[in-house]
């Protein structure tokens, strides 16, 4: 019986054994998920921080953009007025031209 015994108390030094290596597994493997729930929540924080910015920078050029196209709208609306300004200057001078060329060949102004 005593060999019984002892074959026993091998088995179970060996279950100990097991049980405090499965323990020590546990443990480890638990740090490494806090580990990685520490990281997560890190990532989470920095990808909210990210968005925000993001949105910050999305408006801020939604804006820029809206305003690059008043501005155009603004440039092209003078341009035009610009055009029709130099059309009209340059229907001026011709009718002046004709003004003065039919001045110099009236009887009146013909120099003896």
């Amino acid at each position: 019986m005593t060999q019984q015994g002892a074959v026993l108390q091998g088995y179970n030094n060996e279950l100990v054994k097991c049980i405090e290596d499965l323990c020590m597994q546990k443990e480890e493997l638990n740090k490494q998920i806090q580990q990685a729930e520490d990281e997560k929540n890190k990532l989470q924080h920095e990808i909210q921080v990210l968005s925000e910015q993001l949105e910050c920078v999305c408006e801020n050029l939604s804006q820029k953009v809206a305003s690059r196209n008043e501005l155009d709208k603004i440039l092209a609306e003078t341009e035009a007025a610009y055009m029709k300004i130099l059309d009209s200057s340059r229907t001026l001078l011709n009718v002046l031209k004709k003004e003065v060329g039919s001045l110099k060949h009236s009887p009146d102004l013909k120099t003896n």
